[in-house]
């Protein structure tokens, strides 16, 4: 979350005082010492109160979105068990002094442990550059999740704040290695260049840009184009989530993974797909999960978005943005085209989308009171939720459901509303009365 604040904020803004950043880290790990310590009681229960409320608020915020989101009920179902989770987890983080801290410690390792099951399955299947290191990062957080939930070593009430302990020391070497890289930062080179960036090479064609004192002018929006595996596929069997996310198995056994696109008008087109088509079994699909070199295929890169809705099918998801950089977009798309090597899950479509995007919205919030939009953006849920969908990403890769989530969050968190904050509110409750006159209803979400 810190860093796609930064991205966003841009480097400028915080290099000239990088050592602020180091002293806020170190502050950050001294209170992460405290509290696993257990050196004050009251440090303690202040943190973790702090901790379930922000967890409670991002689900109940989260949940207007659910109701007037974009999407079939599919869609909304998967929203509403997001949000449902986070309020769970953050009432459970508030009201521990309440319940039995053995039922509580309990039920938190358990949702430590489903993670750490997630991240280790999906480096052994996809492969990716640097899995072993994650496997052993999920085993690590398996063995402590299950220590959490039986009471041994660490007895019950000690559990929550050593994970909030290690939540905020993470938090706090971030800020001391950025803060220590920015104050090395050339101008002209992006925040992405930087290596908290670099763990699965996706940004390895960040932009360097001289900065030349012209304005620049957005005269056409960005637009990002998805076709999600179940829209893609013809009559396909319903999995939910499955086919929301990965992959859509159509009535003749073949698999769709979706596609991902994006377009600056009037030319510039980010669409990479493979030179021949591949129409994979369920077998096939399986083999070819891993990201490794064997798996490299032959790319090309389709020309616009009218060849690919008239040879294929138009994109069920749309979302425009209006407050970005074209000379960032252009120089990333210029270094990647370079190399038209496609691999399903590590330079794919919806990667190479993910990653464009990013490069383009760096530095789309710069103002002069950064540390004042610093954090009101850690308190925007929406920010959470960009996290939460990049480290889904990383830990698999960027599918075309994840790039049309990611890509809804950040246009409310860039776009600037001109409306009053009165009008927004009737325009919320005028599409929850058509939801609910309509549960099928389409709403565009840009």
């Amino acid at each position: 979350m810190l860093k796609l604040a930064f991205l966003l904020i841009g480097p400028q803004a915080f290099q000239a005082r990088w050592y602020v950043l180091t002293i806020l880290g170190a502050l950050l790990l001294a209170l992460a010492a405290i509290l696993a310590a257990g050196y004050s009681t009251k440090a303690a229960l202040v943190t973790r109160e702090i901790f379930g409320i922000i967890f409670l608020l991002y689900g109940m915020l989260s949940m207007p979105s659910v109701l007037t989101g974009a999407g079939n009920r599919a869609a909304r179902l998967v929203s509403l068990v997001k949000a449902s989770g986070l309020i769970l987890l953050g009432g459970l983080v508030a009201a521990a002094p309440v319940f039995n801290d053995a039922i509580v410690a309990m039920l938190f390792g358990l949702g430590l442990l489903l993670d750490s099951i997630n991240r280790v399955v999906f480096a052994f299947v996809v492969r990716y550059v640097r899995w072993r290191f994650m496997a052993v990062v999920g085993t690590i957080e398996a063995i402590f999740a299950v220590s959490i939930a039986i009471g041994w070593p660490f007895a019950p009430q000690q559990g929550i704040p050593l994970c909030i302990a290690l939540l905020i020391a993470l938090w706090g070497g971030l800020l001391i290695r950025l803060s220590l890289l920015l104050r090395k930062r050339d101008d002209e080179v992006a925040i992405l260049a930087l290596p908290i960036f670099g763990g699965r090479g996706w940004y390895d064609n960040a932009p360097i840009l001289i900065d030349t004192g012209e304005e620049i002018r957005v005269e056409h929006p960005l637009t990002v184009r998805v076709w999600t595996p179940v829209g893609s596929a013809v009559d396909p069997a319903r999995r939910l989530l499955v086919d929301r996310y990965i992959a859509a198995v159509d009535g003749n056994g073949v698999i769709s993974t979706g596609h991902s696109a994006l377009e600056m008008l009037p030319d510039l087109y980010i669409s990479h797909y493979p030179a021949e088509e591949v129409e994979r079994s369920q077998t096939d699909f399986l083999l070819s999960l891993r990201g490794t070199a064997d798996n490299d295929l032959r790319g090309r890169f389709q020309p616009n978005y009218a060849h690919e809705a008239d040879w294929w099918c138009p994109a069920d998801g749309c979302v425009e943005f209006h407050n970005y950089n074209p000379r960032r977009l252009r120089a990333f798309w210029a270094g990647y085209r370079q190399d038209d090597t496609y691999n399903l899950t590590n330079r794919n479509c919806s990667v190479v989308v993910a990653s464009a995007l990013d490069a383009a919205l760096e530095g789309s919030l710069a103002t002069r009171f950064a540390w004042l939009r610093l954090l009101r953006l850690m308190l925007n849920p929406d920010m959470w939720v960009a996290a939460m969908i990049c480290g889904q990403a990383t830990s698999m890769t960027w599918t075309p459901g994840l790039v049309l989530d990611y890509a809804r969050t950040m246009a409310r968190l860039v776009e600037t509303r001109k409306e009053s904050w009165g009008r927004r509110f009737l325009g919320f409750l005028s599409r929850l009365r058509r939801n609910a006159n309509n549960p099928d209803n389409q709403v565009r979400l840009a």
